[in-house]
C-alpha cells in the first residue's frame, strides 16, 4: 500500500488522476487485485490509499523492476499543490 495525503479540495483530481492512468498491471504476472481507498479527512487533507494485492513478495518485486512499473508511473504527476508531501510506501503479509 502507498498513503497519500492530498490536500483539502484537490481530492477529485487525484481521483481521476488514478480513474485515467494506464497501470499496466493486468498483464503483470502475480497480480491479483487493485483499490483505491478514500480515508478520513482532517483540516488540510484527505487520506488515501493504493492497494495492490499479489500472488506473493516476490511477484511484487519483480513488479517494481518491470517495464509495466516504469509506464504506470511514467504519467502519475497530479497538477502542483495536489499532495502534502510523498507516498507512504506500507508492504504486508498474509498472516491468516
Amino acid at each position: 500500500m502507498n498513503r497519500f495525503r492530498i490536500a483539502l479540495g484537490r481530492e477529485e483530481v487525484f481521483e481521476e488522476l488514478w480513474r485515467e492512468r494506464d497501470s499496466h498491471l493486468d498483464d503483470v504476472p502475480g497480480f491479483r487485485e487493485f483499490h483505491l481507498l478514500r480515508g478520513p479527512s482532517d483540516e488540510e487533507a484527505t487520506l488515501y490509499s493504493s492497494h495492490t494485492v499479489w500472488e506473493s513478495r516476490d511477484a511484487f518485486e519483480k513488479w517494481t523492476e518491470s517495464e509495466s512499473f516504469k509506464k504506470a508511473h511514467a504519467r502519475a504527476r497530479a497538477p502542483a499543490g495536489t499532495y502534502l508531501g510523498h507516498p507512504r510506501f506500507e508492504g504486508f503479509e498474509v498472516v491468516l
